[in-house]
């Protein structure tokens, strides 16, 4: 169980407390130990906190597949087994896109034909609140080699002073297609990931992650889709804490959910270990909660995600 509702590709939210607790969580980075060890609600406040950096970086994995879903539905790569075809008429819509993110963005396309590679430019200008409430300014730069469906192709990701709810968010996610018919998977790389809050803390952050679709390949309907989700992040906090994220049972996200529904992550803190469980409490059921455990379960906090 997770935020941000996604596409047919993006990769989960895992986002623990983003919007809720965003500016405590900064105030709450300069009072933590730098020294090796950290006290058991250091370890799960910053097992909240390190979430975020998911959460920052999904966040734009949505917007960045609804994109490349459209764009590449506009040339007819939107299917099992579909080609573009020479006289269809080039003409993304990007309908649901705007469904996610309002009407105040500015999306180009170029070139404006099926032809690739292609630039498409998400500008957000100086401020544009999206119809999931959240407010962005700033570009989001999305290259592509080929439709985000053709096996082999590359979609990059970069951000332009970039900023969510007045979080500036740096670096490039790089997307590949890795399918091998009938398998659909894509792997998702962040490098030089920044996220820096208002006051001036934040942290560096860097991942990879594998997604593979498991239902809804056969339509062009986004809703149908399920994803399976493995990988593992670290994020550094700028007083030198590392926090390392490593998939424990495969998350599950279905996409007419906002959140992740099945799965757990394992999470280390220099020597301490602790688990968020997404499936909790009812495995597989769409809600907005989740389980953090340490000490074999003997300690535990509810997550309540945004």
């Amino acid at each position: 169980m997770k935020t941000l509702s996604i596409t047919r590709i993006t990769s989960a939210a895992i986002a623990v407390l983003f919007s809720a607790f965003i500016f405590t969580s900064c105030q709450k980075e300069n009072s933590l130990t730098t020294t090796t060890d950290v006290t058991e609600e250091e370890a799960a406040n910053l097992s909240d906190e390190s979430t975020q950096a998911e959460a920052s970086f999904d966040d734009a994995d949505d917007i960045a597949f609804i994109a490349a879903e459209e764009e590449g539905n506009a040339g007819g790569f939107g299917v099992e087994g579909r080609s573009a075809t020479q006289n269809r008429i080039y003409l993304p819509s990007f309908f649901e896109l705007r469904e996610r993110i309002g009407d105040c963005a500015d999306i180009t396309v170029a070139p404006n034909d099926s032809t690739y590679p292609k630039t498409v430019t998400i500008d957000f200008g100086d401020s544009c609140r999206g119809r999931d409430g959240k407010v962005r300014s700033g570009k989001i730069v999305l290259h592509f080699t080929g439709p985000v469906r053709r096996p082999g192709s590359v979609v990059t990701l970069t951000f332009v002073r970039y900023h969510v709810n007045r979080v500036h968010i740096e670096g490039k996610k790089i997307f590949k297609n890795l399918s091998i018919p009938p398998t659909h998977k894509w792997s998702i790389e962040v490098l030089d990931g920044r996220v820096t809050f208002p006051n001036g803390t934040g942290f560096t952050y860097e991942g990879i992650k594998t997604v593979t679709q498991i239902a809804g390949m056969l339509t062009c309907i986004v809703r149908d889709d399920v994803y399976k989700i493995t990988g593992r992040s670290k994020t550094i906090f700028n007083n030198g804490i590392t926090v390392n994220l490593n998939t424990e049972e495969p998350l599950i996200k279905k996409v007419n959910c906002h959140w992740i529904s099945e799965g757990t992550l394992k999470i280390k803190i220099n020597a301490r270990i602790l688990y968020l469980d997404f499936g909790f409490p009812n495995n597989g059921y769409c809600d907005n909660k989740a389980l953090l455990t340490w000490n074999n379960g003997s300690n535990q906090r509810v997550i309540f995600l945004p």
